[in-house]
């Protein structure tokens, strides 16, 4: 059996192979709600023969979208709205999961095609939040430092946000810190420059990240897996670091997380990276062994045998794809025709596989 293919058991559930749908924000969403958009582009990829099926990164508060277009789960009528997709993605035979995330300073922009520049208050835009009061850059909002209380608001929304995941019937959960997004702002030294409890010293800066985690898993089932996303380098010096993410997850691992999914930058304009395909590999083989927790690939992986290779080689447990997803929805089995493994079609597409 291509390695691929193998099942993928984490707690009380099995991707049915070791693909995975990474995040892809859509920016297609009226006041948060998900739509037939989200039904069809997550609902197609799940009948491409993905083994798990993630959502975009689903805000937990109205400040916490990138974009005014952003979907959310901050609400109740949006975890209605979810439910039929998770539905969906399960009767395929995939796993539903989904991200949960805030945008911190890099909230309140445009969508990429229209240039990422801040949305003005006038606009529909909103005041963006952060660990310090620093921009990511001259054309982003200018953001305002959290305090004790809008710290606690957050974590609070993350757990409230994984409540009603459970109640959409999603079956992962995946914290969102990294990118350059909020959480991934309190873990760097180049956008956290407080001197209180979240800021200084390793300890303090993963400070967050770790209350979050307890309150997501203190309400997500035992029987559920709960997986972090994270930037493993900021691709700067004196940034975050891979080392520091190592450290990390084998905290993250103590407090129940069961897979770190390793992607990289986001947090810094001034980022060097030289990507090429599987450049970010390295990272999730370098935590999986120094941690001794799965990890999940991400990142310019884009044939079958790249993407086989990786897990076969025990670089990671999962390969995440998003880009050649697009491109190509039916990927999975595509890459089990040509590894030579089974993987059933749904009887409506049977006469072409």
């Amino acid at each position: 059996m291509a390695a691929l293919f193998a099942p993928f058991r984490q707690r009380d559930v099995t991707l049915r192979n070791r693909i995975a749908v990474s995040p892809m924000c859509q920016y297609s969403s009226v006041d948060g709600m998900p739509d037939d958009w989200q039904l069809v582009h997550l609902g197609s990829r799940a009948v491409g023969g993905a083994g798990l099926v993630m959502t975009e990164a689903a805000a937990i508060s109205p400040d916490g979208r990138i974009s005014p277009q952003d979907a959310g789960i901050w609400n109740d009528a949006q975890a209605q709205a979810w439910a039929p997709i998770a539905a969906f993605i399960r009767a395929q035979g995939a796993v539903p999961a989904i991200q949960l995330a805030h945008a911190g300073r890099k909230a309140s922009t445009h969508a990429p095609w229209r240039g990422r520049s801040a949305v003005p208050v006038t606009e529909g835009g909103w005041e963006v939040v952060a660990p310090s009061a620093l921009a990511y850059d001259a054309t982003y909002p200018s953001p305002r430092a959290l305090d004790a209380e809008g710290i606690a608001a957050v974590v609070a929304d993350f757990r409230a946000a994984a409540v009603r995941a459970l109640a959409a019937g999603f079956e992962v959960a995946e914290i969102h810190a990294a990118h350059g997004y909020l959480l991934h702002q309190f873990l760097s030294p180049l956008s956290n420059t407080r001197d209180d409890a979240w800021g200084g010293c390793f300890d303090n800066r993963v400070r967050l990240v770790l209350d979050t985690v307890d309150a997501v898993r203190g309400v997500w089932p035992e029987r559920l897996p709960l997986w972090v996303r994270v930037s493993a380098t900021d691709w700067v010096d004196g940034g975050w670091d891979l080392a520091q993410t190592v450290e990390l997850a084998r905290l993250l691992k103590a407090r129940g997380v069961d897979l770190v999914d390793t992607s990289s930058g986001g947090l810094s304009p001034l980022q060097s990276i030289d990507a090429r395909p599987g450049y970010q590999v390295p990272f999730a083989r370098r935590i999986r062994k120094d941690a001794g927790i799965p990890t999940g690939a991400v990142g310019l992986i884009t044939t079958p045998a790249q993407a086989e290779r990786i897990v076969a080689d025990g670089d990671a447990d999962i390969v995440l794809l998003a880009r050649e997803l697009l491109r190509d929805p039916y990927f999975p089995r595509r890459a089990a025709a040509e590894l030579g493994a089974q993987i059933e079609a749904p009887p409506q597409y049977q006469r072409g596989w």
